[in-house]
């Protein structure tokens, strides 16, 4: 395994030094949708930008996916069989996001991402969503989906307090300095964050409902969630 840690190794060198990235050629045909921190919540015909080790490796043969799977946290959620076929039949970009977005300057149709951003500080947060709309065409669409703060904020009034430190301010999660969370936002706080960055048109939408693709599978958390659109 030592090539495999110096690969993961190199890769991040390279994020670190702040090296442009070359940009990622648009589809000969059709949108051009990009889902940003994706982890594996993936959908078809998607470009799915994540910093992940399972972003790095989806180009691999599937030995070395079956491989790394064993080790895998995706092995608490998906079959092996299901982490395959996730890696085989969706494209994938091992990209840091907090170096940008690398991608040219309207570019793209559609942006979302979900339960991402609020692992990211609030400055980190801040520019990629300048960059992404940089990235966006004229009216092109954001779709940023975070834990709602007023929903978190909810739980303690009604007595849930466990709930609301463990699961939304101090995540427990001792193996993972990315799982935790780093902020939060209710709708005003992430409007204006959106308005700041260029962004019109703001709104907050319902569960899978909004203007932006394949919401059936990308929405996949219901209750907890504020789900925010805006045009560039």
């Amino acid at each position: 395994m030592r090539w495999l840690i110096e690969t993961c190794t190199a890769t991040l060198s390279v994020a670190k030094s702040g090296r442009r990235i070359r940009p990622i050629p648009q589809h000969a045909s059709g949108l051009v949708k990009i889902n940003l921190g994706c982890g594996l919540a993936v959908a078809k015909g998607w470009i799915n930008v994540d910093g992940s080790l399972n972003a790095l490796v989806a180009s691999w043969p599937r030995a070395m996916h079956k491989m790394l799977y064993r080790t895998s946290g995706a092995n608490r959620y998906y079959t092996c069989e299901q982490y395959c076929s996730l890696l085989e039949e969706h494209e994938f970009v091992h990209h840091d996001l907090a170096f940008g977005i690398p991608f040219t300057d309207q570019s793209v149709d559609f942006v979302y991402s979900s339960h991402f951003l609020e692992h990211m500080h609030k400055q980190d947060a801040t520019q990629l969503l300048k960059e992404s709309f940089r990235v966006l065409k004229s009216g092109g669409v954001v779709r940023v989906c975070v834990p709602d703060l007023a929903y978190a904020v909810s739980l303690y009034a009604t007595g849930d307090k466990k709930r609301m430190l463990s699961d939304y301010f101090f995540v427990e999660d001792k193996e993972s300095y990315f799982a935790r969370h780093k902020y939060m936002y209710d709708f005003e706080l992430l409007g204006e964050m959106l308005q700041n960055a260029g962004f019109s048109k703001i709104v907050r939408c319902e569960y899978r409902q909004g203007a932006t693709p394949d919401l059936a599978v990308l929405d996949n958390r219901p209750d907890e969630t504020l789900y925010v659109e805006a045009n560039k």
